[in-house]
């Protein structure tokens, strides 16, 4: 893949939010491309671009952060440049999202940020096992994680 946008899983890509906050995800794992449409339909007012981890614009974007450190978590890039990975992306997506705010307080509560990384790493590791119904080529096994 080599594009700027994310066509393949109908989410608005660089092309069309160019200055836009970027998320970078699992674009081969099922369950992250469906939490993405989650998140892109949340996303009203156009402040997210999405990008595979696999599309050759994310070496450029993240050119110090490792393939193997990219399938740990999905990371938003801010207008600043600044990174969220994991849990802290979730806290960001909260903040930036009217229709997370709901959900901000639990997200920001102090003293819950190591609970919030635990589960998302926990979560992180197995996304494969959902959905392998519908793998496609197998990926669910190419990636699948050992228990942790």
């Amino acid at each position: 893949m080599s594009t700027l946008t994310s066509k393949s899983n109908d989410l608005p890509g660089l092309a069309e939010r160019p200055q836009a906050n970027v998320v970078v995800y699992d674009g081969l794992c099922r369950f992250c491309v469906a939490q993405m449409r989650f998140i892109s339909k949340l996303d009203r007012t156009g402040k997210l671009a999405f990008l595979s981890l696999h599309d050759s614009i994310a070496d450029l974007l993240l050119p110090d952060v490792s393939f193997e450190q990219r399938m740990k978590a999905m990371i938003v890039i801010d207008g600043n440049c600044h990174r969220h990975a994991g849990a802290d992306a979730v806290r960001h997506l909260s903040k930036l999202l009217p229709l997370l705010w709901l959900f901000a307080p639990l997200l920001h509560f102090p003293g819950t940020r190591p609970l919030w990384r635990w589960l998302y790493d926990r979560i992180a590791q197995v996304r494969y096992r959902f959905g392998r119904v519908n793998c496609d080529g197998g990926t669910c096994h190419l990636h699948e994680h050992p228990r942790a």
